[in-house]
């Protein structure tokens, strides 16, 4: 990646799961660079959802690199999720529309309930389909799909994980890592967000600053999203052989069933 940049730029990787991050520096400047990152970055970007965008360079091999602002701060800790900056960002994306326009410009359509049990359950690994709780919670998300359905489309992100929210030192506050976002049902950023990081007995006042009343419809497709959610992150982190992360969303069906 380096033979694009000038010879006094330093580049170490980012971490991450993909690989794909890496960060440069230049005496005091800085940059956040990545491979291949979502073609709608530049929209993220006008729109204050990221990091501003520094510039976009194509490589000789078709791979395109993005450059951001770095930016100083740091990730959210798990009971900073109840902010209300977190419920009024997060209100703005899914009622963005140069967002949605974008990713529709891009060909992409909006993502049912049963295409995501198919495709999981076709992708999923066969030693732990076997496993008693990963059985029922894809029966659960059979059962209820009628209890999902939902035609009110957003740009969806689909990792709403704490350590997906940048909060800089001046209190801007930033979702990042849009490889994944689609077009969906905004209860798969919200149910996730709720269970995972909000006592239930707040819900509504979370909602209520996002704008969203706590009805039965809601909470039905909440939790079924976060049951899809829960089965998703099992079978990634077992392709990146993480065994801690995918035995914890293992013991956590528990808490679902």
């Amino acid at each position: 990646m380096k033979h694009f940049l000038d010879n006094d730029w330093k580049i170490y990787p980012a971490g991450g799961l993909t690989g794909e991050a890496f960060y440069a520096c230049r005496d005091d400047e800085k940059l956040f660079l990545k491979r291949n990152s979502s073609p709608f970055l530049a929209v993220l970007s006008a729109e204050g959802i990221v990091p501003k965008l520094v510039w976009t360079k194509r490589l000789e091999n078709g791979d395109v690199i993005t450059a951001q602002q770095w930016i100083k701060g740091k990730i959210l800790e798990p009971f900073q999720m109840k902010d209300e900056r977190v419920a009024n960002l997060l209100k703005k994306i899914h009622h963005s529309k140069p967002l949605l326009s974008m990713l529709h410009r891009l060909g992409k359509l909006p993502i049912f309930p049963e295409m995501l049990v198919s495709q999981l359950e076709e992708q999923f690994e066969p030693r732990l389909l076997g496993i008693p709780n990963i059985q029922k919670a894809f029966r659960y998300l059979k059962l209820n799909l009628t209890v999902a359905e939902y035609n009110e489309w957003a740009v969806c992100h689909g990792d709403v994980n704490h350590n997906n929210w940048m909060m800089t030192e001046k209190g801007s506050l930033y979702l990042i890592d849009w490889d994944h976002a689609f077009i969906g049902d905004p209860a798969i950023d919200l149910g996730p967000l709720l269970y995972w990081y909000i006592p239930e007995k707040d819900w509504q006042d979370w909602l209520s600053i996002y704008g969203l009343q706590l009805d039965e419809s809601l909470r039905a497709r909440m939790k079924w999203y976060v049951f899809y959610q829960t089965l998703y992150s099992i079978q990634l982190f077992y392709e990146k052989n993480k065994e801690d992360e995918y035995l914890f969303w293992i013991d956590y069906l528990n808490t679902l069933l």
